[in-house]
């Protein structure tokens, strides 16, 4: 394991700006450092401590210092993204992401009812057309019977599958026994990168597809093991990466043995600008897979200020001693 001087000897944080609030945030904040395989990255969001982000560098040492697993494909189809925007903004947000057939929806969003998730949804469904594909996130936000009653109010919309509808394991699970009349698939997410156990909800038969991610669960080959673990079909998904962390996600889901969903991986197209000229945004629905490299320019352009620079190398660090200690 590099140590702390070797992480950040070539070191940038940056703090690029967004299209539309997602997470809450108008500005995401991400570190890079360089290995010797490449340029790489760690980017847990700012409000997770320190025993969650050191699997974030775990990721980030090994794609920046490890050869990773052989592609077995070199492109990438992607969703577009769409945040809790109102109905009427559906149609920009859309317009960023090229050539894309599927869209995953953001629902159940902290001070929205129910009605702006349908009318969000049916908006897009309706800008996709019939051939398209429209799946929903909820970020566990829905207990059982929420989350019931808002995928029979969506029931119109012809949902490929809705993604993480309520928080605990035992909820998914009686949710899915629930809804399995209307033959709509449950995705796992939080319950896989969030969980001690990752592969809990598999064995409670809670989930028909897992969401994987390759920084939060600690890598590419960390993520490969638990998909083949789990015996279910994966997406490969971001956690808001800029384009750097985002072809890291692209080599997870370019090695997978089999990838039958498009995946999250589209979510540059997000920011209104990002560290790589041009950024990895899908082009005719599709990403290339490979490592990217920052531009200088791009790098010096969106630097975070100083004190920002010194929190996120105090939190390098702290994590980097976590990950060669875990017992601290």
């Amino acid at each position: 394991m590099p140590e702390p001087a070797e992480l950040l000897a070539d070191a940038r944080v940056v703090a690029l700006p967004m299209s539309t609030r997602f997470r809450g945030v108008m500005v995401r904040e991400a570190m890079l450092l360089r290995g010797p395989e490449g340029w790489t990255e760690f980017s847990p969001f700012v409000e997770y401590d320190d025993a969650e982000a050191a699997a974030w560098l775990a990721a980030a040492i090994d794609f920046g210092w490890n050869p990773q697993p052989a592609a077995v494909r070199d492109a990438i189809a992607v969703n577009a993204t769409v945040p809790a925007v109102a109905a009427d903004d559906v149609a920009a947000v859309l317009a960023r992401f090229d050539g894309c057939r599927t869209a995953k929806v953001k629902v159940a969003e902290a001070g929205q009812s129910l009605a702006d998730d349908v009318a969000r949804v049916r908006a897009v469904r309706t800008a996709m057309g019939p051939e398209g594909r429209v799946r929903i996130d909820a970020n566990g936000g829905w207990n059982v019977d929420q989350a019931e009653r808002a995928i029979h109010a969506l029931a119109d919309c012809d949902l490929e599958y809705v993604e993480q509808p309520c928080a605990t394991v035992d909820e998914l699970a009686e949710l899915r026994q629930r809804i399995v009349r209307w033959g709509i698939p449950i995705a796992a997410d939080e319950s896989v990168r969030k969980a001690s156990d990752p592969l809990a909800v598999a064995r409670a038969g809670a989930a028909d597809i897992v969401i994987v991610k390759a920084q939060p669960l600690g890598g590419v080959r960390r993520a490969l093991q638990i998909v083949a673990e789990a015996g279910l079909p994966a997406v490969v998904s971001s956690a808001l990466d800029t384009s750097v962390g985002l072809a890291m996600g692209t080599a997870l889901a370019a090695a997978l043995p089999t990838l039958d969903y498009d995946c999250g991986l589209g979510t540059a197209s997000l920011f209104t600008r990002d560290v790589v000229a041009p950024p990895l945004r899908p082009a005719a629905g599709v990403l290339p897979v490979g490592r990217v490299t920052p531009d200088a320019e791009l790098l010096d352009a969106f630097a975070a200020p100083a004190d920002r620079v010194a929190w996120w190398e105090a939190r390098l660090r702290r994590c980097r001693a976590l990950l060669a200690d875990p017992g601290r």
